[in-house]
This record gives structure tokens, C-alpha cells and sequence, in this order.
């Protein structure tokens, strides 16, 4: 199983959360292979896996390929390699959905944060990649680090954090 890990500008902690979609049933003779609905993967770990598979990207405002993503250009990539028709850009994201509390997030759902002391909407988004207690892990491009995980509980994020909203 391989792993992917991002670390903190300190390097004492570190954050790893499972990069391997999950496999398939191996074809056996004689029987028709199972579709990924029916061995357990859900769409949120559909989402997921390709958001983790653009892990490392370099940011690039505007930015929607492995050249370069930007935080929006990442989730809308994500959800439509799913079919899933959305809004390109943060604030216009963060319109669609229901909104939740903080306890009720689980994976799949999207994050909102103001990042800019000058503006006063929503300019970032990140992808929940998992849920472990009160820590929620959320997958999303920076601009220092492209794509990485990250936190809720890491001080600049959970300053920054506005709403979550559940899509799926």
C-alpha cells in the first residue's frame, strides 16, 4: 500500500493518508468483473482518489492539469473526472451543496476559507479526504506548496475556515 505524506514548514509533524484507490476483484474465468459500486468504493473515495492522484502539483493560478492547479481548478477536476458538473471557481462553489457543521463533515465534502484580509469572500477550497475524531484532513493547492494535505486543526487553517458545504 503506498502511502503519501506532506509535512509541515517545522518538520515535526506529519499528516499521510492513503494516496491507492481501491482495487478491483481480480477477474476470475468464466465471471464478469465487478464495477467499483459493487466492491465498496463510494463516490466520495472516487473524488478523493483522483484529487490524491494530482498530490505534489505545482500551484498555477487558473490551473486545471499535473502542470500546474490551482485550489478550485483541483476540486472541479476531481468532481467532474466524476461526472459531476460544478462551478469553476471557490466562491461560486461555496453557493452549491448544503451547508454543515464542522462535526458533521465527512469525506468528499468541501471546505471554505477567506484567506485575504482585503477581500471579504471565499477565495479558497479544499477536498475532505478523511475524517479521524475532530481532525479533518482536507486535500487542497496552495500557492507555497501546491497540492498538498492539510489540517483543520493547523492554526493558519482553522483561523481562515468560513463553511462546509456537502455536495455528494
Amino acid at each position: 500500500m503506498k502511502k503519501k505524506t506532506t509535512y509541515a514548514k517545522d518538520q515535526e509533524r506529519s499528516i499521510t493518508v492513503n494516496a491507492d484507490p481501491i482495487e478491483l476483484e481480480k477477474e476470475k474465468p468464466g465471471r464478469k468483473p465487478k464495477r467499483k459500486e459493487e466492491v465498496g468504493v463510494t463516490k466520495a473515495d472516487a473524488i478523493v482518489g483522483v484529487a490524491l492522484g494530482f498530490a505534489g502539483t505545482r500551484y498555477r493560478y487558473g490551473g486545471t492539469t499535473r502542470k500546474g492547479m490551482d485550489c478550485s481548478g483541483l476540486v472541479y477536476v476531481s468532481l467532474l473526472e466524476n461526472n459531476i458538473s460544478f462551478p469553476r471557481v471557490s466562491y461560486q462553489m461555496a453557493n452549491e451543496g448544503e451547508r454543515i457543521k464542522l462535526n458533521q463533515v465527512q469525506k468528499g465534502d468541501l471546505l471554505f476559507f477567506k484567506t485575504s484580509k482585503r477581500s471579504k469572500r471565499i477565495n479558497h477550497v479544499g477536498l475532505v479526504v478523511e475524517v479521524d475524531g475532530k481532525d479533518i484532513k482536507f486535500i487542497h493547492s496552495t500557492t507555497s506548496r501546491g497540492v498538498i494535505v492539510s489540517s483543520i486543526k493547523e492554526g493558519y487553517w482553522n483561523g481562515a475556515f468560513v463553511k462546509a458545504t456537502r455536495i455528494l
